[in-house]
């Protein structure tokens, strides 16, 4: 299955360097800033989401919380050259980040916590279907039940 990744950071360098190292797996979507990354992911249904913490106007953390609301399932991973331990664990802890990678990171590991977060992406978008057939059926089975009352 091809995943779209949608990777944010406001260095044009890191952009391309991460746009290289997984367009070979993956369809990837750049945006320097959050605010670009907000227009992109209401045009593209990315499966993940890699941003840098530190860009002007906009926090990685920031970011990850308005794109939760537009794209529930996307797992989210964290790039910070600086640790801002409480912000990073708030958001953790929220269930918004998935990880969070320091910077410079190394492409293998970078690699395999890519390829997990798919698989946790994968997993929480067949919870999330079950769900959802779940509440289908509770419906129908209600509205059943309500129509043989009425019998």
């Amino acid at each position: 299955m091809s995943y779209k990744i949608l990777v944010v950071d406001d260095e044009p360098n890191n952009l391309r360097v991460l746009e290289r190292l997984f367009r070979h797996d993956y369809e990837v979507i750049t945006a320097e800033s959050g605010e670009e990354a907000l227009r992109l992911l209401s045009e593209h249904d990315a499966a993940l989401v890699i941003t840098d913490q530190r860009m002007p106007n906009m926090t990685g953390v920031e970011l990850l919380k308005r794109t939760a609301d537009i794209r529930p399932q996307m797992v989210r991973i964290i790039l910070t050259g600086y640790t801002d331990v409480e912000t990073l664990v708030e958001a953790i802890n929220s269930g918004l980040v998935y990880k969070y990678v320091t910077k410079p990171w190394d492409n293998e590991e970078l690699s395999l916590t890519v390829n997990r977060a798919l698989e946790h992406y994968e997993t929480n978008k067949g919870r999330h279907e079950l769900e959802m057939m779940n509440q289908r059926l509770t419906t129908r089975m209600r509205e059943i039940h309500e129509l043989a009352a009425v019998d």
